[in-house]
């Protein structure tokens, strides 16, 4: 489960914050201009300072009936975050190492932040090569204002598309989704979108203190 509200996360961000700072293409490799303005709105709504959200993900099986459901929290401050599910478990980076504890165990296991890692629970390279992973095409534009983009694999994933539905007007990322080959879907809704908000250096490194007895595995 650590892995989950990582990776829940990590999607949430590396597309909500680093969209705009990158070039989007269509399938024929032209930029599509209408997914880049609103991927670069978002961008610019998580970039200006630290940010927490809610996010409840949900998961679907293939006739989209829900198997489970949990609600985290953020906050984030590129390139460093923490997220917590309730007290049960927290995952903690700040830019250079990545902090995973569940209360379960009590252990807190400690990673590099690996900037070769072409992986979604790695925010470093989607935040800086994210036009070598995805392809963004703008669908649509909603009657109550949310703008909807796809984003597809350059290379073949678990999932064959990321459907983003966007504020189009103030560019608040408000649900993604993830459609799997199976017809199985993950969703990723966010709420309490809060910026401005102050944190420090320690807000993003793992606290003992608040976690007594907790055991350290460090893998770096």
């Amino acid at each position: 489960m650590k892995n989950s509200i990582l990776a829940l996360f990590m999607l949430f961000v590396a597309i909500g914050y680093s969209a705009g700072a990158q070039i989007t293409h269509t399938k024929d490799g032209n930029v599509d201009e209408n997914a880049r303005a609103i991927l670069k709105k978002a961008t610019d709504k998580m970039s200006s300072s630290a940010v927490s959200f809610d996010v409840t993900a949900v998961m679907r099986d293939e006739n989209k009936r829900e198997t489970s459901r949990t609600t985290v929290q953020v906050l984030y401050k590129a390139p460093r975050y923490r997220i917590c599910e309730g007290d049960k478990q927290e995952v903690c980076c700040d830019g250079q190492s990545v902090w995973f504890w569940t209360k379960e165990s009590n252990e807190v296991v400690v990673n590099k932040v690996e900037e070769g890692e072409a992986s979604l629970l790695n925010p470093a390279v989607l935040l800086t090569n994210y036009q070598k992973y995805y392809k963004a095409k703008y669908i649509r534009q909603e009657d109550d204002g949310t703008a909807v983009v796809d984003l597809t694999p350059l290379k073949p994933k678990s999932y064959h598309k990321i459907r983003l539905l966007i504020n189009a007007g103030n560019g608040q990322l408000k649900r993604v989704e993830v459609h799997k080959y199976d017809g199985s879907r993950e969703e990723y809704d966010i709420q309490k979108f809060k910026s401005g908000v102050k944190s420090s250096d320690n807000d993003f490194r793992f606290d003992p203190q608040k976690h007594p007895g907790a055991q350290e595995v460090d893998m770096r």
